[in-house]
């Protein structure tokens, strides 16, 4: 698989040093990791990708575990569980999907999708799957870390607990909409079944909706809010986490009537929200 990834500037190198290798407990002898900083696992076949990525990441003060099969991240997930995971999907032998798929189920770290496939379908499945961010092979290593950032960012907002002495404030942050409640401290969604789970990407999005009831708030303005960035022409993510929230909040996701399309425009949330 070509690596498609950009040569380190000159200099750079030097400020990015892998540092100690460290043997992990588990069937992978290219298994590498740095002990410094928040912790990002990377997975990618290629000892060549994950050595510049893990060198890169570790110059920026995080401390990196590479892997290069799917069984070697489940191992370093229930030893020493990663705030962000890179997932490459193009493993050999390996569904990247279904990868993505048991990370969100059992663990509530970031995952950014980092791969050559660039086809559209593939983007959609990820952030479907999960992904809160997906990035095409080539790239430049300083806007994969920015992505990265920002989905840590989000993560250790919603990893915040809110203790008893702090209650009263934390009610006062309960958004309330057709039968949903979302308690913005502790970052919760409970409907009439219960809690419902929300990626971090989910709640900024919802968070974005709650804030600006009954008007339409374009894909631009949307992405702006969530992510920081502007929407490129061909950038979906927005729908995609749309139809995920749906999924999650509509009794008929087909036939939405709390989160609206408006033709040409973007979406609105349809109900009124009120606080407590």
């Amino acid at each position: 698989m070509p690596t498609g990834l950009p040569a380190l500037e000159h200099g750079q190198a030097g400020r990015s040093v892998i540092g100690r290798h460290v043997t992990l407990p588990f069937d992978d002898r290219n298994a590498i990791a740095v002990t410094s900083g928040q912790h990002i696992a990377i997975l990618d076949d290629e000892v060549e990708i994950t050595t510049l990525l893990a060198n890169y990441m570790q110059g920026s003060g995080y401390r990196v575990t590479q892997v290069h099969s799917g069984r070697a991240l489940m191992q370093v997930m229930k030893n020493d569980a990663p705030a962000l995971v890179l997932l490459d999907l193009g493993l050999p032998g390996e569904d990247g999907f279904a990868i993505a798929r048991q990370l969100r189920e059992h663990w509530n770290c970031g995952l950014v999708i980092v791969t050559g496939r660039g086809d559209a379908v593939d983007k959609v499945v990820g952030l479907e799957v999960g992904a809160d961010d997906y990035v095409t092979k080539p790239f430049d290593l300083r806007e994969l870390l920015a992505r990265c950032k920002a989905v840590l960012r989000r993560l250790d907002a919603s990893e915040s607990t809110t203790p008893a002495s702090n209650k009263a404030k934390a009610e006062a942050t309960r958004l309330c909409f057709d039968v949903w409640q979302l308690d913005v401290g502790a970052r919760r969604l409970v409907g009439p079944s219960g809690e419902v789970e929300l990626t971090a990407g989910e709640f900024d999005l919802l968070l974005a909706f709650l804030r600006s009831p009954g008007k339409v708030l374009s894909r631009d303005a949307l992405l702006e809010q969530t992510r920081g960035r502007e929407a490129g022409p061909f950038d979906r993510t927005i729908d995609v986490q749309v139809g995920r929230l749906r999924k999650k909040l509509e009794s008929d996701p087909e036939k939405p009537q709390i989160i609206k399309s408006v033709r040409g425009a973007g979406y609105i949330l349809v109900p009124a929200v009120s606080s407590n």
